[in-house]
């Protein structure tokens, strides 16, 4: 077994999805209004600390373990704007993290694009890192961004 065959089947792991929602919720807000982005992970796939062992007809009769690591979250705005690597998960008002302003209406698709890293085991021993790292993009979530009229009332 090489560590070009553990490469190959980090590569090959089945990623939780990494899906945004907004707060305001509904992912409608408002032309200048702080919005809050945080992330959730699809039941499916691997979240980050968990472990897939690797079919050991792949890796020669060995048990081989992966155990993905978060190494950071780009949150992608769809305005031409994107967070700065982070791993914050994000949040809700007041003490979200991740906040953006749209400078115009429309609508926009917005996305986390997830760059992985793992740690493996072979047989039972010691966690070791895997010396690559991976980028998963997640699924598009449109927010829709509109205007606000003040109008005086009596």
């Amino acid at each position: 077994m090489t560590m070009a065959m553990i490469v190959e089947a980090f590569h090959l792991t089945r990623w939780a999805t990494a899906r945004v929602a907004t707060q305001p919720e509904g992912n409608v807000t408002l032309v200048g209004l702080k919005t809050f982005y945080r992330v959730g992970w699809s039941a499916e796939g691997f979240e980050p600390g968990e472990v897939d062992v690797v079919d050991p007809a792949r890796m020669l009769g060995h048990r081989v373990e992966i155990r993905p690591r978060l190494q950071s979250l780009t949150y992608v705005f769809g305005d031409g704007q994107s967070s700065a690597p982070t791993t914050s998960m994000g949040g809700t008002y007041p003490k979200g993290d991740v906040v953006h302003s749209y400078g115009a209406a429309g609508r926009y698709a917005t996305r986390v694009d997830v760059t992985w890293t793992a740690d493996f085991r072979v047989d039972g021993g010691g966690w070791a890192p895997i010396p690559d790292q991976v980028v998963v993009s997640g699924p598009a979530t449109e927010v829709t961004v509109k205007t606000a009229k003040a109008v005086l009332v009596n």
